[in-house]
């Protein structure tokens, strides 16, 4: 699996997987601050990205990773549902921390342990040394939310 700098010619794949979440995440994909905000991404290339090879019977997608350095953080990460549990959230979010410091504590906001759906993720974070950090706040979808840390190690 090859793990791409997200570009242009990716946006509406980007707005199908974000279409995919909004249950959890609140709206997106109509949202111009989304969109603008993901343009901008792509144009700093840090969205990152992994394409299906055959996008006929897939999506074209099988996930995406949005980071901010200036925030040493993960902003956005998503795998399509057809594509979990196949090793793509690990690729993906195994490439966005090598593409931040890690000599300073990296952070993502994520679901609070009392999610349902949200436990394969927290699973995959704290694989990675993410541990809960502090309580976050209840998302645009009314999911509660915590602030994960990956220490210095």
């Amino acid at each position: 699996m090859k793990i791409n700098y997200a570009t242009a010619s990716d946006f509406d794949a980007w707005i199908s997987l974000a279409r995919e979440v909004e249950h959890l995440f609140g709206p997106m994909a109509d949202e111009v601050s989304f969109q603008d905000a993901l343009k901008q991404a792509i144009s700093d290339r840090t969205a990152f990205c992994i394409r299906s090879e055959n996008n006929k019977h897939d999506h074209i997608l099988k996930g995406g990773i949005i980071i901010s350095k200036d925030s040493n953080e993960i902003v956005w990460f998503v795998v399509s549902g057809t594509s979990r549990g196949k090793g793509y959230g690990q690729a993906l979010l195994r490439f966005a921390i090598n593409q931040l410091n890690t000599q300073e504590s990296i952070f993502v906001q994520t679901f609070d342990n009392t999610v349902e759906e949200g436990q394969a993720a927290r699973k995959l974070y704290g694989k990675f040394g993410f541990l809960d950090h502090e309580k976050g706040e209840i998302n645009p979808a009314g999911v509660p939310t915590v602030m994960m840390e990956r220490p210095i190690s």
